[in-house]
């Protein structure tokens, strides 16, 4: 873990010096420590990870890690917002489409699983896919084959999966919101990000950082 994680180093005198990591994530405290020992269990592995955690609080930094410390590195990191796009252009964009698929669609067009083959698909806001296509979603995680939009013919592609929310899926699973299969494919391993107010000891190193950065 040491060449992933920040280090806040005291030369002696009282002054703190920060040592930048490779990654980019900022952070010493005991709290974001637990989250960095998790890494290389997390990224020796092709298990589903949830990251869960505030608004904030570096899932898609610590995604990113994992895949860059992972067998995959060398391919593909596609990040996906689940709650930017409406259902039917997110099922587009997870799966690809046939030309004449629907009105615009004038090419065959490969999905963000096709495009990150061996590599790694970042689904970000899971909480916020549309109820009806978590029922691909979970398809998929099943065979590892889609059928694009519009096709009749299975694609099958070799990706893993990372997903991040920072809604409460449990309570969304009650309210019939999130597919409960779907939650359990996914969450095979977690981590849980702390947001600041819980990490007091990384303010002073959070400071430094900027006001290196901007000097």
């Amino acid at each position: 873990v040491e060449d992933i994680t920040s280090k806040l180093a005291d030369d002696g005198s009282g002054n703190f010096e920060l040592e930048a990591n490779t990654a980019g994530f900022i952070g010493y405290s005991a709290p974001i420590k637990k989250v960095f020992d998790l890494i290389p269990l997390l990224a020796h592995t092709d298990a589903s990870v949830m990251i869960t955690g505030e608004t904030g609080t570096g899932k898609d930094k610590i995604a990113e890690i994992i895949h860059k410390n992972s067998s995959r590195s060398r391919y593909p990191f596609i990040k996906i917002n689940c709650g930017a796009l409406p259902a039917g252009l997110l099922e587009s964009e997870l799966f690809g489409h046939v030309k004449g698929a629907f009105t615009g669609a004038t090419r065959d067009k490969a999905g963000m699983f096709e495009l990150a083959h061996h590599g790694t698909v970042f689904l970000t806001e899971i909480g916020d896919m549309p109820y009806p296509l978590q029922v691909k979603l979970l398809s998929f995680l099943d065979d590892r084959e889609f059928v694009p939009v519009g096709g009749e013919s299975k694609v099958s592609v070799d990706v893993r999966i990372i997903a991040a929310t920072h809604r409460p899926l449990l309570q969304q699973i009650e309210n019939n919101e999130f597919r409960e299969d779907l939650f359990y494919r996914l969450h095979v391993l977690h981590v849980d990000l702390p947001p600041l107010r819980e990490r007091e000891d990384d303010v002073r190193l959070l400071i430094e950082h900027f006001l290196q950065r901007f000097n």
